[in-house]
């Protein structure tokens, strides 16, 4: 338990920080907005690029990140299908509803979660490749449909047709630009100079911390979500967004990578506890970029993360002494 409550202390610590600075009116009434442009255009590129164009992405055809894809599909689709028939939101809406569900908080929480009861984090890094290549610009494709055209700061998106919108968006999307860049560098066998790739390092370190200060800011607000639905309505879709994230996901990671693929206990303890972390961050960073209602992406984060110290406890004890 010691492990768990390690890793998840930098989340609490930084969230409340944020929401301490937003309390005292530190940084102003927009620091909010300026922080999480930030991250979105600036921190998160630049980290996402780091570490595409380090790494190989030829490691999805192992069972293991079989499973834990399988665990993410289902997840992020129940999340995208209840949030669209269930709770009435519109694509982008839904967009959001499925990251929360699906897309695991793999980089702050996951690596330390993984080096103190797995031993080493090799696996959760490719579950990073798998999120950024894979998950990620599936997700930015329906909210780029979904508001037509994209983030906030770009005036006159919706006058633009859908074909040039599709075409164009890995030029005009900061996260999947930089996957992309990353991956032809890793592809081609390029060694960057420490003189590029060292500054890129550096501002990507500030991604993390950032987009926690920039969700501790948001919570000075209240729950409910400020901008959009509050009450009942909100607290019944964080808590089906928590149960499918926290519960549904790794259920399938088990049923998946146990009986299904036959897989050892050690990877099937990796797959099960990367599947059971709790919902990223990078959610919030989006629904805000996009101009969406922030609340059920903001609620559903605090809310998984609380509840997955429970169930990573569970899965750790209950896999990992088979």
């Amino acid at each position: 338990m010691s492990a768990l409550l390690s890793g998840f202390a930098p989340i609490w610590v930084l969230t409340g920080i944020g929401y301490a600075v937003g309390r005292g009116g530190l940084l102003g009434e927009r620091a909010e907005a300026v922080l999480g442009r930030f991250v979105f255009h600036v921190a998160m590129p630049a980290a996402l690029f780091t570490l595409v164009s380090g790494a190989s992405p030829d490691v999805f055809g192992h069972p293991s990140m079989v499973a834990f894809a399988a665990s993410t599909a289902v997840a992020a689709g129940a999340g995208f299908v209840l949030a669209r028939r269930v709770f009435g939101r519109d694509r982008a809406g839904a967009a959001i509803g499925a990251m929360t569900s699906g897309q695991v908080n793999s980089a702050n929480l996951g690596i330390p979660v993984a080096v103190q009861v797995l031993g080493d984090a090799s696996f959760v890094a490719q579950v990073i490749l798998f999120q950024v290549l894979v998950l990620s610009p599936v997700i930015l494709t329906l909210l780029d449909s979904g508001t037509r055209g994209g983030g906030k700061g770009e005036p006159g998106v919706r006058r633009g047709g859908g074909v040039r919108r599709m075409l164009t968006m890995p030029v005009r999307n900061p996260i999947i630009l930089a996957s992309l860049l990353g991956v032809a560098v890793s592809a081609s066998g390029l060694r960057l100079p420490a003189a590029l790739t060292h500054p890129c390092e550096v501002l990507g370190a500030a991604a993390v911390p950032t987009a926690l200060i920039t969700l501790g800011l948001s919570l000075h607000r209240g729950p409910g979500g400020g901008e959009g639905r509050g009450g009942r309505g909100s607290r019944a879709e964080t808590a089906v967004v928590v149960a499918v994230k926290t519960l549904g996901q790794p259920l399938v990671a088990l049923l998946v990578a146990g009986p299904l693929l036959g897989l050892a206990d050690d990877r099937l303890l990796a797959v099960v506890l990367c599947a059971a972390l709790p919902s990223a961050q990078n959610s919030f960073i989006y629904a805000r970029e996009y101009g969406l209602d922030t609340g059920p992406a903001r609620d559903a984060i605090v809310a998984s993360t609380l509840v997955s110290m429970v169930t990573l406890s569970v899965a750790a004890w209950a896999l990992g002494g088979r």
